[in-house]
């Protein structure tokens, strides 16, 4: 059993990396067993399609990012502080693994139903998380943002393509990215920054 579980790990992981530099469309079954040095007939003892990878990759990373910031909410007394703590624990989800995120990140749209639809339900109950926090900021008034929606995927936006650039052996650790990050984006979020006379719509 130890040995089925081991393989069904390289697999993941083989077609994770596959994901990630060929995309998943274009990534075939051959593919994989070439890069695992196995026959293509052999894989499917051990999973079913290459879907149910990427299924896989998608929704363990989802309830990553949503155990990360569950921790994240409950350590900060302020909205900035729950903000920062939030920031910091999406950076880490993010660098403990850049193949699968950016597997979650973009690959994601090629997730069949009822699948694709769990995961858009999963990523708008995410990003509600980082739109209360501010929303919190807005009536503490810590925060001076026209749009909490608005405010919200502008920090995501900015987050998610970290995995394009961070590097393990950079020059500064995920606690320092994320500390960096927080600090320019924050103080975007403060109440003392002007903003422009218009307001910004709801994307």
């Amino acid at each position: 059993m130890e040995a089925v579980v081991s393989r069904k790990k390289q697999i993941e992981h083989t077609a994770t990396a596959l994901f990630k530099a060929k995309g998943f469309s274009a990534t075939s079954m051959r593919d994989l067993a070439n890069a695992l040095g196995i026959e293509a007939a052999s894989i499917y003892s051990h999973i079913k399609s290459k879907e149910e990878i990427l299924q896989r990759v998608c929704f363990r990373m989802a309830a990553e990012f949503f155990e990360a910031i569950a921790a994240a909410e409950a350590t900060g007394a302020t909205a900035t502080e729950k903000l920062e703590q939030a920031i910091a624990a999406h950076v880490q989800v993010l660098t403990h693994n850049t193949e699968a995120s950016a597997v979650f990140l973009h690959e994601w749209r090629h997730l069949s139903e009822p699948f694709h639809s769990q995961f858009l339900a999963l990523r708008d109950k995410y990003e509600a998380h980082f739109r209360n926090i501010i929303r919190a900021g807005v009536e503490s008034g810590e925060f001076n943002v026209p749009d909490e929606k608005f405010a919200a995927l502008a920090i995501l936006s900015g987050l998610n393509w970290i995995h394009t650039w961070y590097r393990p052996d950079g020059k500064m650790k995920p606690a320092e990215i994320a500390a960096n990050l927080a600090a320019m984006l924050l103080n975007g979020l403060s109440a003392e920054a002007k903003l422009p006379v218009t307001q910004v719509g709801t994307p």
